[in-house]
């Protein structure tokens, strides 16, 4: 009925496959979760000095580039689908080590080599539940959409002009590459509000009439940041 995933982080931005996939789906966004995020290396290895290899998400590599770069600065580091794939890689090859959750080392086995190993403590990493259906209003939402435009200049000024004038404050905006046009972007707007009130959908009118096309991702409440730790 729902999935998760990750949309941006603290350190390292936006996840930018998780916005290309909603311009050919047809999910909604229900609900945000805000994480503080630890990372772990992990082997079947007693040492560091026995790793050859190192398995982790190009995000989790990112957000330990520093601390591999002190203590493994020659150990050739391999994407992996996600840090718990990485894990999973990582109890097949006993010459390698993996950027993952502690929880991901008890339940594939492996040893804990160094624990809390990304560069920025205060690492965040915001989620998004998906499903078929957004929320109703809480009295603390945010609505996400995505629209395309038309190329001259002023064009994305005035598109906003529609939020502005409303008062609506926008809370992210961002812009991806339109797959098979070259050149061509769609942008990615947060805003405060819910897609039910009054003047979110006079607004999204008005940017209807500049924009090539207009969709709602989804309303949802606003998460506060999560005082459990994932290790």
């Amino acid at each position: 009925d729902y999935g998760v995933v990750t949309v941006e982080n603290s350190t390292e931005g936006v996840v930018s496959h998780t916005l290309d996939m909603f311009l050919n789906s047809n999910l909604k966004i229900s609900a945000e979760i805000i994480l503080e995020i630890h990372h772990c290396l992990l082997s079947r290895a007693d040492s560091l000095e026995r790793l050859k290899r190192i398995y982790s998400h190009s995000q989790a590599l990112a957000q330990c580039r520093n601390w591999l770069r002190e203590h493994l600065p020659k150990v050739p580091v391999l994407d992996a689908s996600s840090t718990a794939e990485a894990a999973r890689l990582c109890a097949q090859d006993p010459e390698s080590g993996a950027i993952a959750s502690a929880y991901a080392g008890d339940f594939y086995g492996l040893k804990i080599l160094a624990r809390n190993i990304e560069d920025i403590k205060n690492n965040f990493t915001r989620f998004l539940v998906i499903g078929k259906e957004s929320s109703p209003k809480s009295g603390n939402d945010l609505t996400m959409i995505m629209f395309s435009l038309k190329d001259y200049p002023g064009v994305l000024w005035r598109a906003l002009g529609a939020f502005a004038s409303r008062k609506i404050n926008l809370t992210k905006i961002e812009s991806r590459p339109l797959k098979g046009k070259a050149w061509e972007y769609v942008f990615f707007v947060e805003m405060e509000g819910h897609i039910e009130e009054r003047k979110i959908e006079n607004a999204l009118k008005e940017l209807e009439r500049k924009a090539i096309f207009v969709r709602v991702l989804g309303s949802f409440p606003r998460s506060k940041m999560q005082i459990q730790e994932v290790e």
